[in-house]
């Protein structure tokens, strides 16, 4: 095994823990360089599943891990697990991106009497993509098609939905999440 090698194996929570408390405790650069050589690639998956760009996902994954720097102190293990923590810093650092960025647009956003209208075109392309989204909706477990169905088709919130189905709020959430990522992976599938 070559010595690069070496900073990128994994290692469980403790040494994970291990390693904040002596970047927290004595500014330990041996032990941000594993923790930085461990997290960067599944922060920019992570990223990248998220919708991000590679810039962002460099200028976010160093932000992250800055953050993880400069607040190594504040981390608790009692809390919650270093992974947890490190992943929870990325995801509201891309949010908080999203909303600057979406502050922009809005901002630098011209006013337009363009009629709103979709064309006949848009129209044709939505009615299939919604056709494509019945169909695969056919190929979920039934308790998760009945979620989908209420939450994105019938709109409904999802404390109505457990309320109608009575199910617990965490069963909805669980069922839209299942079938949100497989209902993703048949939609990549080629026709």
């Amino acid at each position: 095994m070559r010595p690069a090698d070496a900073a990128v194996q994994p290692f469980d929570g403790a040494e994970a823990a291990r390693l904040v408390a002596a970047i927290a405790r004595e500014g330990d650069r041996q032990a941000f360089a594993r923790l930085f050589a461990f997290y960067a690639p599944r922060l920019r998956t992570f990223l990248i599943r998220q919708g991000f760009s590679a810039s962002d996902c460099d200028d976010l994954i160093q932000d992250t891990m800055l953050a993880v720097w400069r607040k190594a102190e504040r981390f608790d293990a009692e809390a919650g697990a270093v992974s947890t923590w490190i992943f929870t810093i990325c995801r509201n650092l891309g949010i908080d991106r999203r909303r600057r960025l979406a502050r922009r647009l809005v901002e630098a956003e011209p006013v337009s009497d363009i009629d709103p209208s979709p064309s006949a075109e848009g129209e044709i392309i939505t009615r299939e993509e919604e056709t494509r989204v019945r169909r695969a909706l056919d190929h979920l477990p039934a308790e998760q098609a009945e979620v989908i169905t209420l939450s994105f088709f019938s709109q409904s919130p999802q404390t109505e939905i457990a309320r109608a189905l009575g199910i617990p709020l965490g069963t909805v959430k669980s069922r839209v999440r299942l079938a949100m990522n497989r209902l993703r992976h048949l939609l990549d599938e080629p026709s």
